[in-house]
């Protein structure tokens, strides 16, 4: 519960920091620049019309370059890295990442994700996700939201992740589509965790009817 007000709390702050841009009497195009500047350098269509500025400007941005279209509706400054963790959910928003980029985000392994792992609701589909070549799981609506938090993203955007207890229970729910190696060492590094909450994970398992399988594997490394 401390770990979801924490979340929601640093959610909130990075809206707000925004909404203070809008108001602080600049031009519509000096906002427009300190919004890309608030993101890393990384700039949503949406982000426009959330806070009513015309997409003029961005083409403005664009013609002065100032900026670029990485994707669809996003938009990077010229000197900057694409955040690809914020570009691709731009485009999905009904993505979170999962399994093998989760871990990778929560530190519970060493190895960079060569293709993203999401989950999304069964019955949603995507073009730009089946043409990425990223790895796709799919649960039920019901479940979908399910101990899912914000995290960073590794430039510093705010991105949907499954958290540690979720992210336990998906790898070894989709267990034969990861490579095991992964998995057990994922499962030492989270034991070792001291914000681990095993109550929550064992109340997660029963959910995903994988209770089990996680009791025997917990149970033996704690």
């Amino acid at each position: 519960m401390l770990r979801a007000v924490t979340d929601l709390y640093n959610y909130t702050h990075f809206i707000y920091n925004l909404s203070m841009i809008v108001k602080d009497g600049l031009s519509p195009l000096e906002r427009t620049r300190k919004i890309l500047a608030g993101q890393n350098g990384t700039l949503l269509t949406t982000d426009l019309a959330k806070f009513n500025i015309s997409r003029t400007y961005l083409s403005i941005l664009e013609r002065n370059g100032e900026i670029e279209r990485v994707s669809r509706g996003v938009y990077q400054a010229k000197d900057a890295i694409e955040d690809e963790f914020f570009s691709i959910q731009a485009n999905c928003r009904s993505a979170v990442y999962s399994h093998e980029t989760a871990l990778y985000l929560h530190d519970l392994t060493d190895r960079s994700p060569l293709r993203y792992s999401l989950t999304v609701p069964v019955g949603y589909h995507s073009t730009s996700l089946s043409r990425g070549g990223h790895k796709i799981f799919y649960v039920n609506r019901g479940m979908f939201d399910l101990g899912v938090i914000t995290l960073k993203s590794p430039h510093g955007n705010p991105i949907r992740v499954t958290g540690l207890e979720r992210t336990i229970c998906d790898i070894l729910r989709s267990r034969n589509r990861m490579d095991m190696q992964i998995v057990y060492e994922a499962l030492k590094r989270y034991v070792k965790r001291n914000e681990k909450d095993i109550d929550l994970l064992y109340a997660y398992a029963k959910r995903f009817r994988v209770q089990k399988i996680i009791r025997q594997y917990i149970e033996v490394l704690l």
